[in-house]
């Protein structure tokens, strides 16, 4: 069975399902804001060549990739970075869940997508309550013909969405559905006595929720979840293949370390406070591909002027290091890794975030411990 219900079902025996989002769920069809093309694990799938697969992935609980590279095509041989999609659905009920969504509040749904978020939200709230903005208007426009086949009509534009929507404010509730490194303070401003919920963090770790409360214009709240999603388009470093980030290999400075490239990888907690200082570059671990459990961490600058990598060998206490550029990366991220030991590795739901119109901190158990 591939419907609306099957998807409820899902959910509930995930035990994702929040009592009060439950007829949205169940009422809301995806099926009507998903295109026919779109991408399942990084492969295309075809709702006219696999009726039956694409009706299954979309009342599965799984994200959707609906564009790539801006809906622009670069050619087969390009990178594809996926620019927009519909999120995985126990995702965006546990944002729901951070937001703590009550009848009455007015809502704000920065980055509209596909418009199912919002439709959720218009099903409950009604859709004179609801509002969307995007920085693509082809999505905007897509999104509300989607709304729209659902029978719901919030206010959706097209527009910057770090600025906000001024003219549908105050706001009692800031959702975004995607990564911003820093809060931008029109939220704060245009949800004054409100919460704001939005994915946070740098190229070198972007995996948390910023769960913030708004008063007397200061917000502030933690960290939660481990969610993935797109950065801003108008902030976006550039991406690409490894070898677009590679050059001038033969002139690298070897050294060593005692930090396993492996285990920090696998270390969420440490990766959160290196990413602290570590806001503009990024890393991927690269496995080895004839069994051997070897592999190589790569950690390249936005920037694409400096590189560095670790080889992990199993069984051995020191790994080898290469860096190349005016920066050397990995010295900055072993840096940041003994910061965190020296902090005494702790978690990070003890960080938390203020946002003021000066700018944003980072602080550990209060306020007024200020690490960054």
């Amino acid at each position: 069975m591939s419907s609306p219900g099957r998807l409820l079902e899902i959910l509930t025996n995930k035990g994702a399902v929040l009592p009060e989002w439950k007829d949205a769920v169940a009422s809301v069809d995806r099926k009507l804001f998903v295109p026919d093309t779109i991408e399942v694990d990084d492969r295309p799938l075809s709702r006219g060549e696999r009726p039956e697969r694409w009706l299954t992935v979309v009342y599965g609980d799984l994200p959707l990739v609906t564009q790539i590279n801006d809906g622009r095509d670069l050619g087969e041989d390009a990178y594809r970075l996926p620019t927009s999609s519909s999120s995985m659905p126990s995702l965006m009920l546990e944002m729901l869940q951070l937001l703590d969504v009550h009848e009455g509040h007015r809502v704000m749904d920065a980055g509209a997508g596909t418009g199912y978020n919002l439709a959720w939200l218009a099903h409950r709230l009604g859709s004179g309550d609801v509002f969307g903005i995007d920085v693509d208007p082809a999505i905007v426009g897509q999104a509300i013909k989607n709304l729209a086949s659902a029978g719901y009509s919030p206010h959706v534009v097209c527009g910057d969405a770090e600025k906000g929507y001024p003219d549908g404010a105050p706001y009692d509730r800031w959702l975004a559905t995607f990564t911003v490194p820093e809060i931008p303070y029109a939220w704060v401003e245009q949800t004054p006595a409100g919460r704001i919920v939005a994915p946070w963090g740098g190229s070198y770790h972007s995996y948390s929720f910023a769960v913030l409360d708004v008063r007397d214009g200061v917000a502030e709240g933690r960290f939660s979840g481990y969610p993935a999603f797109m950065r801003s388009r108008t902030n976006r470093p550039p991406r690409g293949y490894l070898h677009d980030f590679l050059h001038h290999q033969d002139d690298a400075v070897r050294s060593t370390t005692t930090v396993s490239p492996r285990d920090l990888e696998a270390e969420y907690e440490a990766k959160f406070f290196i990413g602290l200082g570590l806001r503009d570059a990024w890393s991927l671990l690269v496995e080895a591909n004839d069994g051997s459990d070897e592999a190589t961490l790569w950690v390249l600058a936005d920037d694409r002027k400096s590189w560095a990598s670790v080889d992990y060998v199993p069984g051995h206490d020191t790994f080898t290091v290469e860096q190349y550029g005016p920066r050397r990366l990995w010295d900055e991220v072993e840096a940041g890794y003994r910061k965190w030991e020296a902090l005494g590795r702790p978690d990070r739901d003890r960080a938390g975030l203020t946002v003021t119109r000066d700018g944003q901190r980072v602080w550990l158990d209060t306020p007024d411990n200020t690490i960054t």
